[in-house]
């Protein structure tokens, strides 16, 4: 009986990220996993939160791997259901970090409510595109996502996150949400590239590039990310045992 076994064709460079992308987030979750009882109490629920976050990542990547390889096509509903997971939970861990210096629960609420809008309105300029493509579609749905990413991206650089960073004293918290704070500015900026591969998207139109690159895209900013959140938290929880 033979075998029905998936191989990277050796010209797909998104097949080749698929792979890889699974591999990495299984990984970095057992590493998360492992090394969550090797730090400080404290730590435990953000190391587990990280864990949490890459290892739902993998199951979704080795789901979306076979989708992609069966049809070539662009895992969008498998992508956003994923997404619909881990980003608030990214989320989360802004508020994990800064809870030590007094933030409510109402910051955790905001940070959540702007990450599901981010996504809602994604999806909908993703999955409801016309066919052949519509630059007014895309354009409109595409600025009411960045909407939700701008107020994340303020609370954690000037907002409420920075400010509570600041006021706890901790130079660990301190550098680490700066840090987090980075991951959105410029990891998190590399979802719109893809998003605007689309067809009707501006580089899709304005430069020809294939609606493929949005899957390239998508797969690494999700490894740069997710798996980048997670070591964050982890030198932090470290760098915090070792002055103790």
């Amino acid at each position: 009986m033979l075998l029905n076994v998936l191989t990277i064709p050796k010209d797909d460079p998104i097949a080749f990220t698929f792979f890889t992308g699974y591999m990495a987030m299984l990984a970095a979750s057992v590493f998360f996993f492992f090394e969550r009882g090797s730090v400080d109490g404290k730590w435990k629920l953000s190391l587990l939160v990280s864990g949490l976050i890459t290892g739902i990542a993998a199951v979704h990547y080795y789901y979306m791997r076979d989708y992609y390889m069966a049809t070539g096509e662009n895992p969008t509903a498998l992508r956003y259901i994923d997404w619909t997971l881990t980003v608030p939970l990214m989320c989360v861990e802004f508020y994990l970090l800064t809870k030590v210096a007094g933030a409510k629960t109402s910051l955790l609420w905001k940070l959540i409510a702007a990450s599901v809008w981010m996504l809602v309105t994604g999806y909908i300029g993703e999955a409801f595109n016309p066919v052949g493509g519509s630059t007014t579609h895309s354009v409109l749905w595409g600025f009411l996502s960045t909407l939700g990413y701008l107020y994340i991206l303020y609370t954690a650089w000037y907002g409420e996150v920075a400010k509570l960073a600041d006021n706890s004293g901790d130079a660990a918290v301190k550098k680490g949400v700066r840090t987090l704070a980075w991951f959105v500015l410029v990891g998190w900026a590399i979802y719109p590239i893809g998003y605007m591969c689309m067809p009707g998207g501006w580089l899709n139109v304005g430069l020809g590039w294939e609606s493929a690159n949005v899957d390239l895209f998508y797969n690494i900013a999700d490894a740069i990310n997710k798996i980048g959140f997670g070591l964050v938290v982890y030198s932090i929880a470290i760098s915090a045992k070792k002055t103790a």
